[in-house]
């Protein structure tokens, strides 16, 4: 494989997180029952007329903001004609030659290298309905007909399947900052079309693609991108590249981790795209334009500030800005009077690494503010870290609780009172008179010896506090 250089570009449809459709009133929430948010205009009945949502091109212009792209103060709506059961009008709504939002770029790290992906275009669209395939009958729910999108098209910059990942992963994270879309991927709210070719090392031109529909998985996406790769170099290598590789589209089998040929790849001219008569042209004024680009803090300006602001490692703060969840939990703790520093490693360490399966910090139980409370309470010393940790584990355990009650009930509180710990720390260096001689003769390595029987003999002093009396006293 190290003779092929692959060539990845992504096409994702974003669904916008607006209360009604596209082009009508009817309203967007998933999980209705079948065909109940319908209306004449998105069944595509004759005489009803569309009218564009205002909310739609705000958000539009928000995400051509977040990624510098060009945002067109004047563009179109576009006819995409094509037949399909889900799809009444025959034809789908969406922008063709004059999009929304022009040519902008993300950037992604892979392996601590960082790399540039361009972005071509982002336009507005209206989404299809959706097939039920059960044993011999299909059914059609058009609740989900006329739902806007966001289609964001890049170039075919990225060269490997990891680079695709890193592409998505921060375009979905963008989105979810900017509060455009829930970008669900279970329900369909953020879906890739992956589109795949391969070419010789030290090769410039390009060749046959294959596009991978409908993918809604990270995991799956990486998948069929590698299995797609290996299926044309395979190819490629036993002669048969002009017959087995040809411009279609397939679809990933994701129980047997292969692709299977869907349909022939259409082209433009394919959809006769031709200006929707019943729309006019979209014109951005100045008020609107304003307004969508007042757009939050991002995830890379906001990693940087967690850097610059709490001195935190570059790597950890990648991880708090990976996700918006993530990210206002770690403020929210802060809010609690957590330190920055107890947040991160209770948060992306102690935290997450007892998250497993299906349980989130959304599932989980443990909020923000008690996990703020038990990093408080390591740092004024009222615990220790390891005492911490089995909290946390009842905490994750039973979905919640008190911590301070949990202290009390665990018995795990730490010792802080000075007299207690002089009193035990006079007892110990008393009944081992001949190690503290060996010690202040030079054997430095002993005061190890005198901390732990100190801290055995205290059953729960506070370790700094003993190591500080205990030097004092040696001294």
């Amino acid at each position: 494989m190290s003779a092929f250089e692959t060539i990845i570009g992504l096409e994702v449809h974003v669904q916008l997180n607006t209360k009604t459709k596209i082009f009508c009133s009817c309203a967007t929430s998933f999980g209705a029952e079948p065909n109940t948010n319908v209306c004449p205009t998105c069944l595509g009945l004759p005489g009803a007329l569309p009218v564009l949502n205002r909310e739609v091109v705000k958000k539009a212009i928000a995400f051509g903001t977040a990624i510098n792209a060009q945002i067109n103060q004047n563009s179109i709506f576009a006819r995409k004609n094509y037949f399909y059961p889900d799809l009444p009008k025959a034809y789908q709504i969406s922008q063709f030659e004059i999009p929304i939002v022009g040519r902008g770029n993300i950037e992604i790290e892979v392996n601590g290298e960082k790399k540039t992906i361009g972005v071509t275009r982002a336009h507005m669209e209206e989404d299809a309905g959706k097939n039920i395939h059960e044993s011999e009958y299909s059914k059609v729910d058009l609740n989900r007909a006329c739902t806007p999108l966001l289609e964001i098209v890049s170039e075919p910059d990225m060269r490997s399947s990891d680079e695709a990942i890193a592409y998505l992963k921060k375009l979905h994270s963008i989105v979810r900052f900017l509060d455009i879309s829930d970008a669900n991927m279970q329900e369909g709210s953020f879906r890739c079309d992956a589109n795949v070719s391969i070419r010789p090392k030290g090769d410039s031109k390009l060749y046959t693609r294959v596009e991978i529909k409908n993918l809604n998985s990270f995991k799956f996406i990486q998948k069929a991108i590698e299995y797609e790769v290996e299926r044309q170099i395979e190819a490629w290598e036993d002669g048969k590249y002009e017959t087995e590789v040809v411009q279609e589209t397939r679809l990933f089998d994701t129980a047997k981790g292969v692709t299977r040929s869907m349909r022939g790849k259409e082209e433009a001219a394919d959809y006769r795209y031709f200006p929707d008569p019943d729309l006019l042209p979209v014109y951005i004024d100045e008020s609107l334009m304003n307004e969508g680009r007042q757009i939050p803090e991002m995830p890379d300006e906001k990693r940087e500030r967690y850097v610059r602001e709490f001195g935190i490692k570059p790597s950890d703060a990648s991880v708090l800005t990976s996700e918006l969840e993530m990210a206002r939990y770690f403020e929210s703790m802060l809010e609690s009077g957590a330190s920055a520093k107890g947040a991160v490693t209770w948060l992306t360490t102690e935290l997450l690494g007892r998250l497993k399966g299906e349980n989130t910090l959304q599932t989980c139980g443990v909020d923000s503010s008690t996990l703020a409370t038990l990093v408080k309470r390591i740092d004024e010393g009222k615990i220790s870290g390891k005492s911490a940790k089995e909290i946390l584990d009842v905490l994750v355990e039973q979905k919640g609780g008190d911590v301070d009650n949990l202290i009390d009930s665990m018995g795990l509180a730490q010792v802080n009172d000075d007299g207690a710990i002089l009193s035990v720390i006079e007892s110990v260096l008393a009944a081992n008179a001949d190690k503290v001689a060996e010690y202040k003769s030079g054997k430095d390595k002993l005061f190890g010896f005198f901390v732990g029987q100190v801290m055995k003999g205290s059953k729960g002093a506070n370790p700094a506090r003993v190591n500080e009396l205990l030097k004092e006293k040696l001294q």
